[in-house]
């Protein structure tokens, strides 16, 4: 079974739950039994000590009671009286012999011990006597524990009453071994009484432990702990002790105390064992768990590892091998899918290649399908030594009729060529298929150039009968490009690159057929070759801002300048925009040039403002550009960048970009208008706009053509059609622009016919916009003298 398998991981979850429950179960059920025996050990600590302590009342009251018989003694008060201190000593010593007390004194009205059973254990209880008459005095009898020689000692004072006091009798007895073997035999815990001396190491005194663990306790015990009563953990040995510290006496420096202690170990010992046969089971049921669900998960699993071989020999097209998976449950409507899904799929397969390798509406083979005769014909080329071409036809005029007469009309179109291409080439293996859209090639194995030239002949003068559908007769050409193997290219993809060059020159010149040539190539790659000079120089930042002032032709006031591109190439210098713009306008790359141009300006328009000149800036822009329905957004953009109004901008556009698409062009200079832009129509008078049309159109500024106002002051024609143009432009409410002005002459003439504004070499030449602001100081001198 391997581990990354589905079968393993499903025994692994199975034991992986179990163990998680199993674990957590554990570990709350042992913390559980600590939580509970740590409360019951607590519960009995405070029980056992509050015994001790009742114990030692006991052992009181008993002196006391002793104490009290002694001093009603007739004898013993006779002697009192009779100061026979012979007497006295001997009923003290017999008395205390009794009742088991080390110790048993006289002592005075004033505190003074006047007889003892023992001189060295009075002397050292002096104190404690002298501190007990107060209490006795008051309450009838007194208690103390005191320190003697390092041992605890309890003693208790009672009157000697004649009907007065006279006396008063104490007795003391040690707190020894038979004290804490009479408290281990009344409960469960461990007793220990251990003294101090001047505040030194604590000391054992006797103790119910074993002699190595109360040696140890008495060295863990802190020194400050006579002081308030303290419940704590202790370890000793090998045990884990619950612990109680009960103060017992405090003489100076002397001190006694009292540590009761309960075994954890002892009190948790039955529920480990509870605990441990647990985690044998756990042990166990994991591993009848793991039997059992690994039987189970082979049970589930057989059938899915063999639908997933079905899987792979599907992926490997075997649709035949039946699915042995014979069972009743949802496996076994899982496999049942599986060979519907197996039938089905070989249906959709066999479709898939049909669509795949055939054209849908020719019923031709595709460019995929013809790829692979290509390669084969290649192939069989090589072998024979010989040739093979192919001709690649484009048709004329298809899309115009796609798109007045509609798809549908042009889908009939494609077929009906189709048809023409199948009946001029004949059965055999010569084979025309249908590239894309409105693209066929045909495929010309072993065939020679001039063969080959000859068929695209018979092809062409195929297409020039007129083609009637639907009651509609129309005219439709062909272009053809010709390209062949090994003269032309050495495989497939070349020679379909190539043949597709010639095609695009064919139509390009309108010469029906045509060859493939190296230098048809050449003009293609250099073409390729400037748009990607063109995106590097933008990337690279090449271009260069250029501006051409516009003077008012009243005053001579400079009112507006033309924003301009050059091209500052780093292999060619600078590059005119009559050498790169018509391309740029032909690939679509005049869109990213036009946005260049207008955040170029507007940066330039900023500056010009900061520096106090106010000028309005003419943008040029293209039929591409029109057909944009996001430029005025585009544009918003950039002025909302660079913080310039629109109404600091003209948009200058040419009657044939309007007239190209005048719909589309009206919805965007309409948004444009809005947005506060200038619209101005540049080259006026060159092309073949409806004025009809133009009226309705939101400019306000007419531009006339440089080639009316060159020679103007020369030509009578051109100065009358100069004066028509600037009284139209002002008649429909216009601003008229006269560009091309290069001598003195020239601009008076335009003053006298009522021209507004003027720009040419006579003005000044484009100059980078950089030099604006010195240029116009130096003109504004020149006008003032």
């Amino acid at each position: 079974m391997r581990f990354h398998s589905l079968e393993s991981r499903v025994v692994v979850l199975f034991i992986s739950l179990l163990l998680t429950l199993q674990l957590v179960a554990y570990f709350a059920i042992g913390n559980a039994i600590d939580t509970n025996a740590r409360s019951a050990i607590e519960s009995e600590l405070k029980i056992s000590t509050k015994v001790f302590s009742r114990l030692l009342d006991q052992n009181a009251q008993k002196l006391i009671q002793g104490a009290t018989l002694l001093s009603k003694d007739y004898a013993f008060r006779e002697a009192i009286g009779t100061h026979d201190t012979e007497t006295i000593v001997s009923t003290l010593l017999n008395h205390g012999q009794r009742l088991g007390a080390d110790l048993t004194m006289l002592v005075d009205l004033d505190g003074k011990i006047t007889a003892a059973s023992s001189d060295t254990l009075a002397h050292g209880l002096q104190q404690s006597v002298s501190s007990m008459i107060k209490t006795a005095t008051e309450k009838g009898s007194a208690g103390n524990i005191d320190i003697v020689d390092g041992k605890p000692y309890q003693m208790v004072m009672v009157p000697v009453l004649a009907p007065v006091t006279i006396s008063w009798v104490v007795m003391a007895i040690p707190l020894d071994q038979t004290l804490v073997s009479d408290m281990r035999e009344l409960s469960k815990m461990q007793i220990s009484l251990l003294t101090s001396q001047n505040r030194s190491p604590w000391k054992m005194n006797v103790s119910t432990l074993e002699q190595q663990e109360a040696l140890q306790l008495a060295s863990a015990l802190p020194k400050d702990e006579a002081g308030p009563r303290l419940m704590r953990d202790m370890e000793i040995g090998d045990n884990h002790y619950r612990t109680n510290v009960l103060p017992l006496a405090s003489n100076g420096n002397n001190s006694a105390v009292a540590v009761l202690q309960l075994s954890i170990d002892q009190a948790v010992a039955p529920y480990k064992k509870l605990q441990r046969n647990l985690l044998i089971l756990t042990v166990l049921g994991c591993i009848v768990a793991s039997i059992i669900s690994a039987v189970t998960a082979r049970r589930v699993i057989e059938p899915v590892r063999q639908l997933a071989d079905t899987a792979r020999r599907l992926g490997t097209g075997d649709y035949l091998t039946p699915i042995k998976v014979e069972r009743t449950d949802e496996i076994g409507d899982l496999a049942n899918s599986f060979s519907h899904m197996r039938d089905a799929i070989a249906s959709r397969e066999q479709e898939i290649r049909r669509l795949a390798y055939w054209d849908t509406l020719t019923i031709l083979p595709n460019r995929a399908l013809f790829r692979e005769m290509l390669d084969e014909a290649i192939t069989l080329a090589k072998s024979r030594l010989s040739t093979c071409y192919v001709l690649m036809m484009d048709l004329d005029r298809f899309k115009h009729v796609n798109d007045v007469m509609g798809h549908s009309f042009g889908d009939i179109l494609l077929q009906e060529v189709a048809h023409r291409l199948k009946v001029e080439l004949g059965a055999g293996n010569i084979q025309p298929a249908r590239l894309g859209g409105d693209e066929f090639a045909v495929l010309l194995p072993e065939t020679t150039e001039e063969v080959a030239l000859q068929i695209a002949e018979k092809i062409l003068h195929a297409l020039e009968h007129p083609i009637s559908i639907e009651d509609q007769t129309v005219d439709i050409g062909a272009s053809i490009g010709i390209a062949g193997f090994p003269s032309h290219a050495a495989d497939a993809a070349t020679l379909l690159s190539r043949v597709e060059v010639a095609m695009y020159a064919a139509k390009q010149a309108k010469n029906g057929a045509v060859i493939y040539a190296p230098d048809i190539d050449k003009s293609s790659q250099q073409s390729l070759s400037l748009l990607s000079e063109m995106r590097t120089a933008l990337e690279r930042n090449d271009f260069r801002l250029y501006v051409q002032p516009k003077v008012s032709l009243t005053n001579g006031e400079v009112v507006a300048v033309e924003a301009l591109v050059r091209w500052l190439h780093p292999e060619r210098n600078f590059i005119y925009p009559d050498q790169f713009i018509p391309f740029a306008e032909q690939t679509g790359f005049i869109r990213q040039l036009t946005h260049w141009m207008m955040n170029a300006s507007a940066q330039a328009c900023r500056e010009w403002k900061n520096a106090g000149i106010h000028l309005k800036i003419s943008v040029n822009i293209s039929t591409r550009d029109l057909m944009d329905q996001e430029l005025p957004e585009k544009f918003a953009n950039i002025l909302s960048l660079h913080q310039v109004q629109a109404a600091d901008f003209c948009l200058e556009i040419t009657e044939s970009a309007i007239m190209d698409d005048p719909v589309r062009a009206h919805l965007t200079l309409d948004k444009l208008h809005a947005m506060g832009m200038e619209l101005s129509i540049d080259d006026f008078g060159t092309g073949y706009s409806s004025l009809a049309y133009l009226k309705r159109l939101p400019v306000n500024e007419l531009k006339i053509d440089k080639s009316f106002v060159l020679k103007m002051e020369q030509d009578i024609d051109d100065t009358k059609i100069v004066k028509s143009t600037i009284d139209l432009g002002h008649n429909m409410g216009l601003r008229v622009v006269a560009e091309g002005i290069e001598n003195a002459k020239v601009m008076n003439l335009l003053k006298e016919l009522g021209c507004d504004q003027g720009q040419g070499y006579h003005i000044s030449r484009p100059m980078p916009a950089s030099e604006l602001q010195p240029w116009l100081l130096t003109w504004s001198q020149h006008q003032t003298i």
